[in-house]
């Protein structure tokens, strides 16, 4: 036998024994102790404010296991171990982690016997350890205490997000989330594979290096394959680490592309010794970050395979709040709804995790570019010795691990640690003091990313206007990438989206309610109000409430009831987000990406979000599959409101001709033909289709559009000069059809009689709709099919939305 895998069911238990359970490996001691009776489901209601007591001490797993022999050099393999821990084998001590990135392989030949063995894990205290060590530093490290209700989470090398956040469940889990298993070093084992790539005219050049431990001197057979290639090298190793090199030539390479700009081809890379196999699937390409001066400040586009790519996307943070809840499938799911929506990047955001191998090879396999940002969000953090001698161990790991995943394109060295400089008092007093400590960190990230990989793309912080620039990227809009968050926290209207020219925009965001099937999983009827204890602590901004209201006075009229306020709060948040992408695309090349905040949630809560809690649709997420298309038209006002600009983007390597069809929508419902002309957009472009003076269009009615392009691609949408609660809406008239689908689900159907702006159909199962939140004029009709979910039961019932109804009573 040369490996054991230790996963499976373990004993957890509290250190006095008086609470007791079983728990999965890998798992989290919340979830185990939930399935187990002992606390309820933290995610209903207001258990979250009873259930502190679990972080606040220490947890214990054990599992016997039994060895036939014990002979030779055994080692325990460790990954995303949560977080502040000791494991014992048979009473002894082998491992005193700390950091839940980094992988560990403790040496465990001396304490291993033939027959029956134990291994213990005891978990500590996350609260108790982040206090011990903010007490240690040599003068006080700030931290949010705005997103962490948990203090100290800036402590210790673990999920930020765990501690709260704006948007997340604030438990400070603990548990173990990837390998452990005991495996026997042979000659050798494989510590690492790396691969660089050089591409030149002649072909693509792939330099796989192979990092290799062995315990004393010797020889191991070592067999590298890419592709149809194949060669075996007799490899001398030393104690500790033995580095060799290959270099494997491509002729013809297939390269691979993001998402809708072609193939995402994959070449499967093998390493072999005599007692393991690692494998991975690696893609050809070239990845430039531009960031050339120009009239404007300096640019900030990729570049792959010699093509600037127009960035469309979202945040990722962590599937769920606790791990046991998560799974590759859940995970393909939401991932596999970024791309149906037209994405083609995401950006692992900087408080969660280093995601698993399988969570990029998705990207990889779906074409979806990963900005990838190192693990340290919107808090200060130590710059002590040890700490960042973690920090470089930490960074060695997880770039060895991933930097041959063709869809990380970008490694960035945090989320808004710049600005956090300027967010509390002690690093106000003392800029200069905290400013050194934050570049130490910064530089130690910088210096062990290139070490690895030197041709990596790196950025320094998000949002930065550029390497070395402390300057203010919420709001300057010349330089970098931007973080615009004035719309949201400061209360904007939503057209100061088209106040700023960001050149990259990686983070703006509007909240809404998540939808009310989701809501009824943790509020009882009673609840059903913004202003009920259970809905305000499933909303984690503070005055998020009373923002969603207030914009909805600027805009609308007010909703009817709770569920029509839930619909029309994620109509507005899908109005907003596309007023910026509308515009911002519309700026291309000037502008080359949008990423929104954010495309998943963690737990069911009230936040920004595309998709809800388990996967389903929200509006916005319908909204942003039509404004994130690669060829789309978008009405845009000019700044004295005389106007429209209709700017048709094409995001394609190719020209498209568009056909564009206007035409008038009274409030009656009525469709009037007003304009029908042909674009020509060349390839990566974006033209000014026309321009219509506002005066043409009568004041009862609406300027709509549709357009098919000469590439399949359609679509259609409407204007409001002015707001929609100046609308004297008429009764849509809808009715609504249900039938089973031949190929499964449903077919529903919708039936106006009048206008319906924003009609939204509603299951109250999980599920899928084809099409949603889309407009009828009077005596048109909409069929889409609704997918119910693989976890849904029971036949769906549907619900329907639209504008005018929301704010009418009865």
């Amino acid at each position: 036998m040369t490996s054991l895998d230790l996963a499976g069911t373990w004993r957890l238990s509290s250190l006095d024994e008086q609470t007791v359970a079983l728990m999965p490996v890998p798992g989290d001691v919340h979830t185990a102790l939930k399935n187990a009776g002992f606390i309820p489901d933290p995610y209903v209601g207001r258990n979250e404010l009873d259930l502190r007591w679990v972080a606040e001490q220490d947890w214990q797993i054990e599992q016997d296991f039994e060895l036939t022999e014990t002979d030779g050099d055994w080692y325990l393999d460790v990954t995303d171990l949560d977080t502040v821990a000791t494991i014992e084998i048979n009473g002894q001590v082998v491992l005193e982690a700390d950091n839940c990135f980094r992988r560990y392989r403790p040496d465990v030949s001396d304490v291993l016997r033939q027959g029956d063995n134990r291994i213990r894990i005891v978990f500590y205290s996350s609260i108790r350890e982040g206090e011990k060590r903010q007490a240690r530093q040599p003068f006080y490290v700030p931290y949010h205490e705005g997103n962490s209700p948990i203090a100290n989470g800036n402590m210790l090398r673990k999920p930020q997000c765990h501690f709260g956040w704006d948007w997340n469940i604030a438990l400070a889990p603990l548990g173990l989330y990837g390998t452990i298993a005991l495996r026997k070093l042979e000659a050798a084992r494989i510590e690492h594979v790396t691969t660089r790539q050089h591409h030149g005219e002649d072909g693509v050049d792939v330099t796989v290096t192979v990092t290799l431990h062995a315990k004393q001197m010797g020889a191991t057979p070592l067999i590298l394959s890419l592709g149809d290639d194949e060669v075996r090298l007799d490899v001398g190793v030393r104690p500790g680490e033995t580095t060799v090199s290959h270099v494997f030539h491509i002729d013809a390479p297939r390269l691979w592309w993001p998402a809708g700009s072609g193939e995402q081809a994959l070449y499967t890379l093998s390493v072999e010794t005599a007692s393991e196999t690692v494998t991975r699937n690696i893609g050809l390409r070239t990845a430039e970050l531009l960031t050339d001066p120009d009239e404007a400040g300096s640019r900030f586009a990729f570049r792959l395979n010699g093509r600037e790519i127009f960035c469309r996307g979202a945040n990722w943070i962590p599937a769920d709040a606790l791990f046991s809840l998560t799974s590759p499938q859940k995970t393909r799911d939401l991932l596999q709804s970024a791309v149906d929506a037209h994405m083609n990047m995401i950006r692992v955001w900087g408080g969660g995790f280093y995601e698993a191998d399988w969570f990029y090879d998705l990207c990889d396999e779906m074409g979806l570019m990963v900005w990838q940002d190192f693990q340290f969000s919107c808090n200060l953090y130590p710059s002590t010795p040890d700490f960042l001698e973690n920090v470089a161990a930490e960074v060695d790991d997880q770039v060895r691990r991933l930097i041959s995943h063709p869809s990380i394109v970008l490694w960035c060295g945090d989320n808004e640690l710049v600005g956090a400089l300027t967010w509390f008092k002690p690093s106000i007093e003392n800029r200069d003091r905290y400013l050194v400590s934050y570049d130490r960190l910064n530089r130690t990230i910088e210096q062990a990313l290139l070490k690895v990989a030197p041709d990596a793309l790196w950025w320094p912080s998000s949002p930065a206007s550029g390497y070395l620039d402390y300057g203010d990227a919420w709001h300057a809009d010349g330089s970098g990438d931007m973080h615009y968050w004035s719309v949201w926290h400061e209360n904007k209207p939503f057209e100061d989206y088209r106040k700023v020219r960001p050149r990259f925009c990686s983070e703006f965001g509007f909240q809404s309610y998540t939808s009310l099937p989701v809501i009824r999983t943790y509020a009882s009827e009673s609840d059903m109000n913004i202003a009920s204890p259970v809905m305000e602590l499933h909303q984690k901004n503070v005055g998020g409430n009373e923002r969603i209201a207030a914009t909805m006075f600027r805009y609308f009229r007010f909703p009817e009831g709770f569920a029509n306020f839930v619909y029309l709060s994620q109509v507005q948040q899908g109005l907003a987000i596309r007023t910026a992408v509308d515009y911002w695309r519309s700026l291309k090349p000037h502008c080359m990406g949008t990423l929104y905040w954010q495309l998943n949630d963690t737990w069911p809560v009230a936040s920004w979000s595309s998709l809800d809690y388990g996967g389903s649709w929200k509006v916005l997420h319908y909204m942003a599959r039509r404004f994130f298309q690669p060829v789309n038209v978008a009405a845009i006002p000019s700044d004295n409101g005389t106007s429209i600009q209709m700017s048709v983007v094409n995001d394609t390597a190719s020209d498209v001709t568009v056909t564009l069809t206007l035409s008038l929508l009274t409030l009656s419902g009525d469709r009037r033909e007003f304009q029908s002309l042909d674009i020509l957009c060349s390839p990566d472009a974006a033209v000014v289709a026309t321009t219509l003076d506002l005066a043409e269009i009568p004041a009862d009615c609406l300027l709509a559009w549709r357009f098919t392009a000469s590439n399949g691609m359609g679509g259609e949408g409407h204007h409001v000069t002015g707001t929609y609660k100046a609308l004297d809406l008429q009764p849509a008239g809808l009715a609504l059809d249900v039938q089973p689908a031949p190929t499964g689900g449903y077919d529903v159907t919708v039936q106006a009689a009048g206008l319906g702006l924003y009609v939204v159909i509603e299951s109250d199962r999980p599920g899928r709709f084809s099409d949603n939140a889309f407009d009828l004029a009077a005596g048109e009709s909409r069929r889409v099919t609704f997918t119910p979910s693989s976890d849904s039961e029971g036949e769906p019932t549907f619900t329907l939305y639209d504008l005018h109804a929301c704010s009418m009573a009865g």
